[in-house]
């Protein structure tokens, strides 16, 4: 293999310099890949793009591994938006209104709501948004708690299932990286072992109910809700989504849990119960996940034909629609398979590899620094996709090299992505978050920011230990000190509000200057 040296690398540092830039996946990624082919090619344009085209795109694209997950992705495209537009989550949350009486309750019910709409990231902001917001405003909840409900059900959940876009996207972007390191790993199994690991979305999921039952409020959150009742009625602010297209006539609450009972009866019934756990071959799981999809479609369109929900035509515009959405993705991931070979003909990991070893960095060490590094890229770009397609073909080679805790390792790439775009303002699913929820998208950043900070610090922590031991026990302890450190937060505000002199003008300045 010819050494490039440094201009091995430049690709990768070109891929996070314009997605920092330009905010732009796509571009980012064509640019990145054009640049490496141009390297590859002696600098000459023309046969640059002749190989792009001929050797990187064209060759992904009939890979029978790669064509499996697009057509896969098509599918889950088209029942994503099918489910969203049936109205089924809104009928499903209207048969609790009569139950929603108090705060907790309504909380921690938009809370399960926003889970049980795991299928699509960005589904649980701009469905369950608008059906909670005015049990919030009755109740006298902020918006800002809601928004940060909706971000803390949305991708923290995607990012733990292997059966929907998220957990397609990122097995997707291992098997390549496998393949190209010819391992005899399996990327769903490898997904599999390394949710243990993936702390911080598994810790953003445990803060809310933890939250929600020791009734805590703290930073610019508590500053929000202490207010409320003294803010003066206005109309709706002007970013309150308007949740029309989701109230759909004759809708029922099976529009969501049939189509999904089907879903996880087609993998069950073609995987069998050991799939959950044990390994599968990628064609297996392809062929049953998207038979799952096709016939959770088909039943979903049933029950609205029965019901006269809508009309099949309607139906079936909304399906096409939906498997159309998905185009961006695909490309994300043609690009993102095009650069981890591109990476691997240059021998940027063997470049970075050698790096590393100059530095003489501790092999236990990588998950942190993967979690550290994924977490800085996916705050600039505000994209968790995007820092993956970087992040993996980046860091699981060195993780191997230097015998690092592969499964540790992939769970810090994915919850530095995760991290870095919850508390990004550029984040998709941030805006979204503050749309469905109705309030100021700078608010909702401010309030949620010291939560996600507690998460990342915890998980932090989990990597340092778990890049030496290996522990998938370690979730618990990190689940265990997050209750323990909420508490202790419950119990110095309590000190505050008893009459600590001190504690108390601090609130009142505080809350002040929120105000202001």
């Amino acid at each position: 293999m010819v050494s490039f040296g440094v201009l091995s690398i430049v690709p990768i540092l070109i891929a996070v310099f314009l997605s920092i830039k330009t905010k732009n996946v796509v571009l980012s990624l064509f640019s990145s890949v054009f640049c490496g082919i141009f390297i590859l090619n002696n600098y000459n344009p023309l046969e640059t793009t002749k190989v792009l085209v001929g050797k990187y795109f064209i060759n992904q694209l009939t890979d029978s591994y790669n064509a499996g997950v697009i057509v896969l992705m098509i599918f889950i495209g088209g029942f994503i938006e099918l489910m969203m537009m049936s109205g089924g989550a809104y009928a499903f949350a209207e048969s609790f209104k009569n139950s929603i009486n108090s705060k907790r309750k309504a909380q921690l019910l938009a809370y399960f709501t926003g889970i049980m709409i795991f299928f699509s990231d960005l589904g649980t902001p701009l469905i369950v948004g608008p059906i909670f917001n005015p049990f919030f405003k009755r109740l006298k909840i902020s918006k800002e708690k809601l928004a940060f409900i909706l971000d803390s059900t949305s991708s923290p959940v995607a990012v733990l299932v292997p059966f929907i876009g998220w957990g397609v996207f990122i097995i997707g972007l291992l098997q390549k990286e496998f393949e190209l390191l010819n391992l005899n790993l399996s990327d769903y199994e490898s997904f599999i072992k390394s949710i243990p690991f993936n702390i911080y979305p598994l810790l953003a999921l445990t803060i809310i109910p933890t939250l929600t039952l020791l009734k805590l409020d703290f930073g610019p959150m508590k500053t929000f809700e202490d207010n409320l009742s003294l803010e003066s009625e206005v109309a709706e602010n002007e970013t309150t989504l308007d949740n029309s297209k989701y109230r759909v006539e004759n809708a029922r609450g099976s529009f969501v849990w049939l189509p999904i009972l089907v879903l996880l009866g087609t993998l069950f019934s073609m995987l069998g119960v050991s799939f959950i756990t044990s390994r599968v071959s990628g064609g297996a799981f392809r062929a049953a996940l998207t038979s799952g999809y096709l016939y959770a479609a088909l039943v979903l369109m049933g029950l609205m034909l029965f019901y006269k929900s809508k009309t099949f035509k309607e139906i079936f515009s909304i399906y096409m629609n939906g498997m159309k959405k998905m185009s961006e993705i695909i490309i994300i991931l043609i690009l993102a398979w095009s650069l981890g070979v591109i990476n691997k003909d240059l021998g940027a990991d063997q470049f970075l590899i050698s790096f590393l070893k100059s530095l003489d960095i501790n092999s236990g060490f990588i998950p942190a620094i993967a979690f550290l590094f994924g977490a800085v890229i996916s705050f600039s770009t505000g994209s968790s996709w995007g820092t993956f397609s970087i992040m993996i073909p980046l860091i699981i080679p060195m993780a191997l090299t230097f015998n690092a805790p592969l499964y540790v390792t992939i769970g810090a790439i994915l919850s530095g992505g995760l991290f870095g775009d919850h508390v990004s303002p550029i984040s998709d699913t941030t805006i979204l978050s503050s749309a469905g929820a109705g309030c100021d998208h700078i608010d909702h950043v401010k309030t949620q920011t010291p939560y996600a900070l507690i998460n990342a610090a915890l998980a932090v922590t989990v990597f340092l230990i778990g890049g030496f031991t290996e522990n998938s026990y370690l979730i618990i302890f990190a689940i265990i000190a997050q209750i323990l450190i909420l508490i202790g937060i419950k119990l110095i505000t309590q000190k505050c509000f008893k009459g600590d002199e001190k504690c108390s003008t601090f609130q009142e300045d505080s809350k002040k200057q929120q105000v202001i």
